[in-house]
């Protein structure tokens, strides 16, 4: 059990992490104006590529590297990250930033439904049923048939579903495995992935504006990924994993102060919905783990 201090670095660390990958969203929503997604995601992933690389070889990845067994996971695992990158980018570029994000944030509800069905872990009636009501406030955002409907909400919905192949995948690698050497796999794998694709396209001019927004976009994931490393590392993940919603919050105000976007009722609604199902969610698992360490006492 970690103690109040570490508790609080750890929420602390969660809400810089969700900072850091909104701050990159909202950079590449941005360039989107300026630069087709090929040309912004090879960009980004050069420079993504070398800062991963750096930091896998500080912190020891090299020498441990991937299990021998583990390399078909880490192929999937590249294939789901590929997919994800795709279509939450599509869908952020289409979409307003807090309507895509807020999606995503379901996350923590299909990683459990999926965990259930395909890795027998057990799944209690009160969690099943948080899930159904999270997914009623992905209706409300998606909102299929209305007039407001948008396609791409669709493509966030892929996103979310290739995060959690991704997610399920990184639960049976080994610990004999590194997490920034399957880390700097995968960004490697989206940059190339991206790079034979940007070949197909007229590549936009280099601006000093789009310069420094892929550059703030390289440099905010890359944080993004230093925070979530840190903040398996301390704190209660328990405790800490709800303060992931705050995304939700950066997402609202960002895209009001950039693009002058601001949510619908129904979009807002089911946001809250969402939020309020995924820390039911974390609270369950929190009381199941704590039964299950004084049942083994």
């Amino acid at each position: 059990m970690a103690t109040l201090q570490e508790n609080t670095r750890g929420a602390a660390l969660m809400m810089c992490s969700m900072a850091a990958f909104t701050l990159n969203d909202a950079c590449l929503k941005a360039i989107s104006t300026e630069w087709p997604l090929f040309q912004t995601l090879t960009v980004r992933g050069f420079v993504t590529v070398i800062l991963i690389a750096i930091m896998a070889a500080v912190m020891g990845a090299f020498r441990k590297g991937i299990a021998k067994g583990d390399w078909p996971l880490v192929a999937a695992r590249v294939g789901a990250e590929i997919g994800a990158a795709y279509f939450f980018l599509t869908a952020l570029i289409n979409l307003p930033l807090a309507n895509a994000t807020a999606i995503l944030q379901t996350l923590p509800l299909t990683v459990s439904l999926a965990g259930a069905l395909f890795l027998g872990e057990l799944l209690g009636w009160r969690r099943m049923f948080a899930i159904v009501v999270g997914f009623v406030g992905v209706l409300l955002i998606v909102r299929p048939g209305a007039d407001g409907f948008n396609v791409f909400s669709i493509y966030a919905l892929f996103a979310v579903g290739f995060v959690t192949v991704r997610d399920l995948v990184t639960r049976r690698l080994s610990p004999d495995t590194h997490t920034m050497a399957v880390t700097l796999l995968s960004a490697i794998g989206v940059f190339l992935w991206a790079a034979a694709f940007s070949t197909t396209i007229e590549w936009a001019p280099f601006t000093s504006r789009s310069i420094w927004l892929v550059l703030g976009a390289s440099l905010f994931i890359i944080g993004g990924y230093v925070f979530s490393v840190m903040v398996m590392r301390v704190g209660d993940i328990s405790f800490v994993a709800p303060f992931r919603y705050t995304a939700l919050v950066w997402a609202l105000v960002l895209g009001f102060v950039l693009f002058g976007e601001w949510p619908s009722i129904l979009t807002i609604l089911g946001a809250l919905i969402i939020t309020g199902s995924g820390l039911f969610t974390f609270y369950r698992e929190r009381r199941i783990a704590e039964r299950e360490k004084v049942a083994a006492a």
